[in-house]
């Protein structure tokens, strides 16, 4: 499961940085949720998500589909959630809070 997830995780950030205008700011956080099953999580600045997500979701959309076939074709499953810093802070305080519950560990920041 290990090298897969690194060269799903390789994958997202090449393929996020051909799309962001601000690189440097750029998080891509791996959550297990289960044994076949990770969660990627890239958090982007603002004015990136916009560009990630494309015209009614297509680049994300299509993003999300090549890192599936991949992942599926070594028996996992996997996610991508696209936030802002703003949204993720807000998610951190939520979970704090205890208002929601994180359903993944963070195995890499």
């Amino acid at each position: 499961m290990r090298e897969t997830t690194d060269n799903i995780k390789a994958f997202l950030e090449f393929i996020a940085l051909q799309f962001i205008e601000h690189p440097s700011e750029a998080q891509l956080r791996v959550a297990e949720v289960d044994e076949d099953h990770v969660r990627f999580r890239l958090i982007v600045a603002q004015s990136d998500v916009a560009m990630l997500i494309g015209r009614n979701g297509f680049t994300a959309s299509a993003i999300r589909n090549v890192m599936k076939a991949a992942a599926l074709k070594q028996g996992l499953h996997a996610s991508l959630q696209i936030h802002s810093h703003e949204e993720e802070r807000q998610r951190m305080a939520a979970i704090e809070a205890g208002e929601i519950i994180d359903d993944g560990r963070d195995i890499e920041g």
